[in-house]
């Protein structure tokens, strides 16, 4: 399969982003507090460091974590100045549904390359494009995967986004929270410029394309072996 779309690994795990590191395939790397807090990461800015001491020459995303805007500002600016190829993650409002695209603004035109995260709707998109477009570059991640949760097929709102950012190529869409390794074929039919991908997923990559009756022999196989080794009689 000839893959357009870029693999950007999502974890807080630092073995498993060195791991990821090392496979020719992954092109940049994203992270969030909620994943930092699974991870056990107890100093935030002494985990993104010892990261960034490792990822020097691909782009990974560090999420600020405050509610207030001028807080958000203030931790956006800090974490931008950690390394040059760090995209700033800024949720698309705060947790009271307060937009934050005047923040994204001004972090834009501050040089701030920013991550724009937590997208479901076109019209967020809609709302935040202007904000980005005289920017050194940014990352808008639409949780697809999120959105298929809710019974809702994400795929035509991943094609419209596309659309939409097609004379903004300094603009790039992130396919996030992807569920299965179909997400990825879509993601790449679709012209979408990203896809975050975790460790799990990832390595089921070599059975992208495998001979479905050769896959449904190996299962029968498996199945049969598993009953063997188990000592199952009836």
């Amino acid at each position: 399969m000839n893959l357009k779309v870029k693999l950007f690994a999502d974890g807080a795990d630092k073995a498993g982003i060195l791991e990821m590191d090392s496979n020719p395939l992954i092109s940049g790397f994203t992270t969030n507090p909620t994943l930092m807090k699974v991870a056990g990461i107890k100093n935030y800015k002494s985990f993104a460091q010892e990261i960034l001491s490792h990822i020097r020459d691909k782009p990974i995303s560090f999420e600020v974590f405050s509610d207030d805007l001028k807080e958000m500002e203030k931790q956006a600016l800090e974490i931008a100045s950690w390394a040059d190829n760090i995209y700033v993650k800024i949720p698309i409002t705060n947790t009271k549904s307060v937009s934050t695209v005047k923040l994204i603004e001004r972090l834009s035109s501050n040089n701030v390359k920013v991550n724009v995260t937590a997208i479901m709707t076109v019209s967020q998109v809609q709302s935040v494009l202007p904000a980005l477009l005289n920017g050194p570059g940014a990352y808008i991640s639409v949780f697809a995967g999120r959105i298929a949760d809710t019974g809702v097929n994400p795929v035509p709102v991943m094609k419209e986004i596309v659309h939409m950012l097609k004379e903004h190529s300094h603009i790039e869409l992130i396919w996030a929270s992807p569920r299965q390794l179909y997400n990825l074929v879509e993601a790449n039919e679709i012209g979408c410029d990203i896809i975050t991908i975790i460790n799990d997923i990832l390595k089921k990559l070599p059975i992208l394309g495998k001979d479905l009756d050769e896959y449904s022999l190996e299962t029968v196989k498996m199945f049969y072996d598993d009953a063997k080794e188990a000592g199952y009689s009836i």
